[in-house]
């Protein structure tokens, strides 16, 4: 009996040391991301990864993995959904189909100006939305800045009557096809990886995206009158799996959510910085920038009226759609 209780108490003793040591045992989470390993996006969440590791005692990280090597936004983020990947940085339109509240950020000049973004956005709008994550299956982490849309064509857009008659490229989802139709344009969804060409051919007659990307993509060259109607301003989210994140302890999902808070001011100075040196690049290259003081924003926003009716369609984002108007 005594030899019995002796080996009880040993395996008690293993079972113990094995629990202990699997609640120590460091974690490195994969972060997954299009953009190249300098891009700010990757930068911030490498950030947080070193926000995390301090907040746990050097036990857990995070490794990030860009340039599309885990995958396209989409692929990945089905990919976190299962488990698979650990967490995932993407446009929050990423999510539109997925998450409902997503689709409020993106709502054509739902935003007056960025300083309007920034306090509704990191304020308690944005956790609103983030919380939202939460039923699809995700942990929202954070969302990050990512300047503002504007449009891009061989000649100046200053009213919405310049749009009239202009093929523009659209991302491929329902709400940015009703935004530009909105404007009497007729929208072309086409993947980035194609807008140069089809900029450069005429099969489209422009475009529209944040500055940065205008850049980094040289549409400048086919397209070189950048005019800043600043007509949509969609956030970056960063979410984690809530496959994974269930098996983390409370102290690990603390760690988590401080750092990824930590990382969204440290990436607004990486974002403002890429911003300034585009606008540089692109006036370097030739383009012209016509600045948002000699838009007409007013046609623009009475066009897009019957967009939000459409797309808030149930209380809940009609709601959360006047909660970001009404920040002061």
């Amino acid at each position: 009996m005594r030899k019995f209780n002796r080996t009880l108490l040993s395996l008690i003793a293993a079972a113990a040391v094995c629990a202990v040591s699997g609640q120590v045992s460091a974690r490195t989470f994969r972060s997954a991301d299009v953009h190249s390993k300098d891009f700010p996006t990757n930068m911030a969440v490498k950030y947080m990864g070193e926000e995390l590791n301090k907040a746990t005692g050097g036990k857990d990280t995070i490794k990030v993995f860009g340039d599309s090597s885990l995958g396209s936004e989409k692929d990945t983020v089905e990919q976190v959904k299962i488990g698979a990947i650990d967490m995932v940085r993407v446009s929050l339109a990423s999510f539109n189909g997925i998450v409902p509240e997503s689709m409020v950020p993106s709502f054509p000049f739902i935003f007056r100006d960025l300083a309007h973004f920034r306090k509704a956005i990191y304020g308690a709008e944005g956790d609103k939305i983030l919380a939202a994550f939460d039923k699809a299956g995700f942990v929202g982490l954070a969302m990050y800045e990512s300047g503002s849309r504007s449009m891009y064509a061989k000649k100046p857009i200053k009213t919405v009557a310049d749009m009239k008659g202009l093929k523009i490229r659209v991302q491929p989802s329902d709400l940015s096809v009703a935004m530009v139709a909105a404007m009497g344009a007729s929208p072309a969804p086409m993947p980035m990886a194609e807008v140069y060409s089809g900029l450069k051919t005429g099969l489209v007659d422009a475009a529209e995206n944040n500055i940065p990307s205008y850049e980094e993509a040289k549409h400048y060259e086919s397209a070189g009158v950048f005019s800043e109607t600043m007509h949509v301003m969609t956030p970056e989210v960063v979410v984690f799996s809530k496959k994974v994140w269930d098996t983390l302890t409370p102290a690990e999902q603390a760690g988590l959510r401080k750092s990824a808070k930590a990382s969204v001011a440290y990436y607004v100075t990486l974002w403002d910085a890429k911003e300034k040196e585009a606008k540089a690049a692109v006036l370097k290259g030739g383009a012209k920038i016509v600045p948002a003081t000699e838009i007409d924003k007013t046609s623009f926003v009475n066009a897009e009226k019957p967009v939000w009716d459409k797309f808030a369609s149930t209380p809940e984002l009609k709601s959360l759609v006047q909660e970001i108007v009404n920040v002061k």
